[in-house]
């Protein structure tokens, strides 16, 4: 890991009278994998789009590689900060043109050798390239979704709960594709789970946030290792493995 690449600086958000994230200060390096934890309502996909303006700060700032990203056109910079979402949009049309749909944006074309590389490294099946991409599976969809957000070339990609709605064979399927790209490409990963099992999995360094404020913020050894972990940590932890046993969403 290298540098930081994003870093935000009292950042807050406001929604009419409700106050939703509250003087947030942290930095992310280049090439780690952040996971942000927390309660139901802690601001964990508020903080996520306020990196890339689909949420406005109400104060504070956001710096993408030190430059103010409210200086940055919008474009830019959502195709340098690509996002997947929990349930992400298929397109009308083929994988093909789904995967083509941040390009074309740009009057840019993909070649069909592109296109497949771009499938390959999402794991997505080359006989697929030509599927009408309402016809996959959720797997396949979640996974078409980092594809097309690859084809953009982003220096972070950021996923709110993107494996929430997948089987556990899907769900490391999706992790194992996630940690390949940052392994071979460098790609940074802003991740929110709802699941501490896949944080103690995939990340780096772990965020937790509670009513909008940063409750604890370090490495996945130092906040969750099961023995000699930040205890305020552990005991969110058990309490989320304490929801699921009896099948309650955190």
């Amino acid at each position: 890991m290298g540098s930081k690449i994003l870093e935000t600086q009292c950042l807050s958000l406001r929604r009419g009278r409700q106050t939703v994230l509250t003087d947030i200060s942290i930095s992310i390096k280049r090439g780690e994998v952040l996971v942000v934890i927390g309660p139901s309502g802690a601001g964990k996909s508020s903080l996520l789009r306020c990196f890339n303006r689909l949420e406005n700060m109400e104060r504070g700032r956001i710096l993408f590689n030190e430059s103010d990203i409210t200086t940055l056109p919008i474009l830019d910079l959502r195709r340098q900060i690509g996002m997947v979402f929990q349930k992400s949009a298929v397109f009308e049309g083929t994988v093909a043109d789904n995967i083509c749909f941040g390009p074309r944006l740009r009057d840019e074309t993909l070649t069909h050798e592109r296109i497949l590389e771009l499938m390959a490294q999402a794991a997505l099946e080359p006989d697929l390239i030509d599927r009408d991409a309402h016809e996959l599976s959720g797997g396949q969809e979640q996974r078409l979704a980092i594809a097309r957000a690859l084809a953009n070339q982003p220096s972070v990609l950021l996923l709110d709960e993107p494996t929430s709605a997948l089987d556990p064979i899907a769900t490391h399927k999706v992790e194992d594709i996630l940690l390949h790209l940052r392994d071979t490409s460098g790609l940074t990963l802003v991740w929110v789970s709802h699941s501490v099992e896949q944080a103690r999995r995939v990340a780096d360094r772990v965020l937790l946030l509670e009513d909008g404020r940063v409750s604890r913020f370090g490495t996945v050894d130092a906040l969750l290792d099961h023995e000699r972990g930040d205890a305020h940590t552990l005991a969110f932890a058990r309490g989320v493995d304490d929801n699921d046993a009896v099948g309650v969403s955190p």
